[in-house]
């Protein structure tokens, strides 16, 4: 195993990655709250952490990463019923498009994905647990979270207890012991369809209790790493570090591993600001691998920028790779070249640094463009591999473009008789992408290789 070290939002340290038992990893990051199609900046942290498994699968772990779905939520009440539809209907809806989306990004799908109203007997049970530990109290069929009672409590966030706000607004405040305490449980009220039996009677859980069990019942407790964007450190996983540790008596994560966020301009890309691009529509402007080279072209730990001209230097990326996949054959590849992919995973293995890594992947596609053609290619496919980007390795025939390309080129023609020139476009730079320039003459489109 290649040894791995994180920077721990915790801590502030970078800290070596160290299993619980061999080589077996454990990775919960949370997922979305399903009440709408998901934003680019809600698939950063599924591609990061859906790279870093593959990543440290390729390294000689054996990693699991679970990204849970939040299908009972406030913001999915107000959806649905904005929406005219019942709550369930509107999360089930949702997750499929959210499953959908995903997959379109081609870097497969975490090894579990529980989702909330799944887990509700755990749930139940852990609020039980803290209640009887003292860490929680029942007031009128809600349950909330005794904060003073966990003297850690602010370790993560590394703020002043005094300074905090829930961001619960007034709910509860008239029957909370102190209005930093949070919500566990929440009884059913007026415009909620959905409802569950407790021992506190009919309601639901809080959100930040959810992924609490949700991460206890596919990994335990004291796993090995935490994931999430940034903006989640708090309220949310402030929230399920003190409660884990409350009831059980163990930290829940030993790294938390936190992403930095998208943005527009100077804000953060989300849904409350509407200054969002939808990640089936990035992929259907841009091309999927444009937005994956995008996503990964920046630190995870850092701010990333949202600009067409952000893609379009992804996508010229990737006609860099594709030109070099038509030149290079299998079989292993010169010493030359050699220091390029070690010093590729060595970037990944320090704090998962994606550009380090990027820029080692193509100081090796320039070294083998001066070697010239034939040149050996079992690092490339490595590398590639490792990034989710191996479907650039498509063959290019001397005989001319593959079959899909060809299709391609049909459906721009047709885009192109019904004035879609939108679609037209970017059909153009999907087929640029993958080696081949439109040129339009009297006889007709045809493909010719890219420059």
């Amino acid at each position: 195993m290649i040894p791995v070290r994180i920077h721990d939002s915790l801590t502030g340290d970078l800290l070596p990655l160290e299993p619980r038992e061999g080589n077996k990893v454990g990775i919960y990051a949370c997922g979305p709250t399903v009440y709408g199609r998901i934003h680019v900046g809600n698939a950063r942290p599924f591609v990061i952490f859906g790279i870093f498994r593959r990543f440290l699968n390729a390294s000689g772990y054996d990693a699991k990463l679970v990204c849970n779905l939040t299908d009972v939520n406030d913001k999915i009440y107000a959806a649905a019923n904005a929406a005219g539809l019942g709550s369930q209907e509107l999360a089930d809806q949702m997750a499929a498009h959210y499953r959908a989306d995903t997959d379109a990004l081609g870097i497969g799908r975490p090894d579990a994905e529980p989702l909330a109203t799944g887990h509700m007997h755990g749930i139940i049970s852990l609020i039980s647990d803290l209640i009887e530990a003292g860490h929680a109290y029942e007031a009128a069929g809600d349950v909330y979270f005794d904060v003073r009672s966990h003297a850690a409590y602010g370790e993560l966030s590394h703020r002043d207890i005094d300074q905090m706000d829930q961001g619960e607004g007034v709910e509860g405040s008239q029957i909370k012991r102190d209005p930093l305490d949070f919500a566990l449980w929440k009884a059913t009220k007026a415009g909620e369809d959905t409802s569950w039996d407790s021992p506190w009677g009919a309601g639901r859980p809080g959100w930040h209790i959810e992924c609490s069990a949700m991460a206890e019942a596919e990994l335990g407790v004291d796993f090995e790493i935490h994931g999430g964007g940034s903006d989640l450190v708090f309220p949310h996983h402030e929230n399920e570090q003190a409660q884990t540790a409350a009831a059980r008596g163990k930290p829940l994560a030993r790294i938390w591993m936190h992403n930095g966020m998208v943005r527009f301009g100077e804000e953060k890309m989300a849904k409350s600001v509407g200054n969002v691009l939808l990640l089936h529509e990035a992929i259907g402007s841009h091309g999927r691998d444009a937005v994956l080279i995008w996503l990964l072209g920046g630190h995870y730990r850092q701010p990333l920028s949202c600009t067409d001209e952000r893609f379009a230097e992804a996508n010229a990326r990737a006609a860099r790779i594709r030109e070099v996949a038509r030149k290079v054959v299998p079989g292993p590849s010169p010493d030359s070249l050699r220091p390029y992919r070690e010093r590729f995973f060595e970037s990944l293995a320090d704090d998962f640094n994606t550009p380090a890594a990027l820029a080692e992947l193509f100081g090796w596609i320039r070294e083998a463009n001066r070697e010239g053609e034939g040149v050996g290619g079992d690092d490339l496919v490595e590398m590639l591999s490792v990034l989710a980007l191996e479907n650039l390795l498509v063959e290019v025939s001397s005989d001319g473009p593959d079959a899909e390309s060809l299709e391609l080129l049909t459906a721009r023609e047709s885009a192109r008789s019904a004035k879609d020139w939108a679609e037209a476009d970017r059909i153009r730079d999907d087929l640029l992408a993958r080696g081949w320039v439109v040129r339009d003459g009297g006889a007709g489109p045809e493909l010719i290789p890219a420059p």
